[in-house]
């Protein structure tokens, strides 16, 4: 593989996006927080240098700033936004305070076409409007004097420096996003700092990441064991398979059935795993645990310590089982990599997460996190690479808490009951509509609630369920799936008529923010 593209993380809500877009072009990147040591820039050996965006003024007390000698390793930078004012700022350049924020469309007038506009045309002033490129925009400060032997690109009508260069130092700056969807060009300037720049070659595929991270993970574990809480979803799967491939029949995977599965996922997880893909795979149905464990609960942050809290005991003594265990294996998956390091630090908890700590400290284990380098995205590619079946590496995300945080209120078990056969319809349906992989996730809520219905000219009072359905691309923002009224009336009709003990059907149309995806 070869050298990274380092992105210097200043806080910008869109830094996980520019590590996304290079990581679509098949080279390998890393986000790191501004404040790295210039010493671990250097032994990164990187490729290139971004510096992301960020709400910070470089006036502001405490702003957040780099390292100037990131400027003379000799390798290309790109500063985009408050990275280009910081670079500015920190050689020589004049940067002020705007007069009011500029956020939204802007057209680009192209200058010099050179350095990451290499490939587009010469705009005429006169022309901006019909032949311009579309950019975004989102700043207070701007350039108003370069530094010393930059010159300028492209720019804008509210902006004289949209984009410029030291072409000798292979050094750049936009003022605009190239890396968001509003600047339709914007993955073509990536493209030529990455590879006429950079001469970054892309090789960051799926068969090479498996290629070295199974011989990583041999080398790691060398001739002890490792266990694995599979739980059959995406990232604990894949994770298993690629420990799986380096250390063969020393890995044991323990799946706990914790009693909030949906219908026939515990037979599922059980045939694919031991029956199919052959792995050392201990079963634990400890649903009776959990159950009672959970029982007159309904505070959601109650309920998913609970459950994390009974989890790591029926998982510590299933693993005191075997012998000579030295390693955890965890689907750790990038953004939460980023997450723990981001120049903002760890955001506010609205839940505590569904991976459970506490395992690691208490078993005495190392931690093997094959994945914590790959988007969501990635992990199914690998997943692919590894010749895994297409539905299961495609099967929608489900929380680690399972139904009870589909359940408000205390967990019962015949809530449980109507809530697993109203899901099973809404996922046949949703196959069947062939929105399944379209859509982020689909799924059904039980409220806490009843309501007066009338069914074969007889009162009912029965449960109210929610269908939930979103479309996103990692589940950080949602927008409630627009989804056919004729799709909406046979999952209602079905699930009245097929579940008892429900007479009410709603259909869920709030997004990620103000709301979850999940109800707790």
């Amino acid at each position: 593989m070869s050298r990274p593209v380092l992105i210097l993380d200043f806080g910008s809500q869109y830094t996980q996006l520019i590590a996304r877009r290079i990581r679509e072009q098949r080279v390998y990147c890393e986000i790191h927080p501004c404040t790295m040591s210039l010493d671990a820039v250097r032994a990164l050996e990187p490729a290139a240098v971004i510096l992301s965006g960020g709400p910070a003024s470089v006036f502001a007390p405490g702003a957040p700033t780099v390292d100037a000698g990131v400027f003379a390793l000799g390798v290309p930078v790109l500063g985009i936004c408050y990275g280009m004012q910081l670079m500015t700022h920190l050689l020589g350049g004049t940067v002020e305070a705007a007069g009011e924020h500029e956020y939204g469309p802007a057209r680009l007038q192209v200058l010099e076409p050179k350095g990451l506009l290499r490939g587009f045309a010469r705009t005429a002033a006169a022309d901006v409007e019909t032949d311009g490129v579309d950019v975004w925009m989102s700043h207070g400060d701007r350039v108003v004097a370069l530094p010393p032997d930059f010159e300028v690109l492209a720019r804008t009508k509210n902006c004289d420096l949209a984009a410029v260069a030291d072409p000798a130092r292979r050094i750049f700056g936009v003022q605009f996003h190239p890396e968001v969807a509003h600047t339709p060009r914007g993955v073509e300037m990536l493209r030529a700092f990455l590879f006429d720049v950079a001469g970054c070659a892309p090789d960051w595929t799926p068969a090479s990441f498996v290629e070295q991270t199974v011989a990583a993970i041999a080398q790691q574990v060398g001739s002890r064991r490792a266990v694995c809480g599979l739980s059959g979803g995406v990232d604990s799967s894949v994770a298993a398979m690629l420990v799986s491939r380096a250390i063969g029949d020393r890995l044991t995977c323990i799946f706990v059935d914790n009693g909030l599965l949906r219908r026939g996922e515990a037979e599922s997880v059980v045939h694919t795993f031991r029956d199919h893909a052959h792995l050392n795979l201990v079963h634990v149905d400890a649903s009776r645990e959990f159950l009672d464990a959970l029982r007159g609960v309904d505070d959601p942050e109650r309920k998913r310590k609970i459950i994390g809290k009974v989890f790591i005991d029926v998982f510590d003594r299933e693993a005191k089982k075997l012998d000579d265990v030295g390693f955890l294996v965890q689907g750790t998956l990038y953004p939460d990599v980023i997450e723990s390091v981001s120049f903002k630090g760890p955001s506010a908890v609205i839940k505590s997460h569904h991976n459970v700590g506490g395992l690691p400290e208490r078993m005495h284990l190392a931690l093997v996190e094959p994945l914590r380098l790959l988007f969501k995205d990635e992990v199914r590619e690998v997943g692919a690479a590894l010749d895994m079946p297409h539905d299961l590496l495609w099967r929608q995300p489900f929380p680690g808490p399972g139904l009870a945080v589909r359940c408000p209120g205390p967990v019962a078990e015949d809530k449980l009951a109507i809530l697993r056969e109203a899901d099973a319809i809404v996922e046949q349906e949703v196959r069947a509509a062939g929105l399944y992989e379209r859509l982020w996730q689909s799924f059904c809520v039980i409220l806490p609630v009843k309501t007066v219905g009338v069914m074969g000219d007889e009162r009912t009072y029965e449960y109210v369920v929610a269908i939930r359905a979103v479309e996103s691309r990692d589940g950080m923002t949602a927008d409630w799936a627009r989804l056919p009224h004729e799709l909406l009336a046979r999952m209602s009709s079905r699930i009245i008529n097929e579940v008892r003990g429900c007479n009410r059907v709603c259909y869920d149309i709030s997004s990620k923010p103000p709301a979850t995806i999940e109800w707790e």
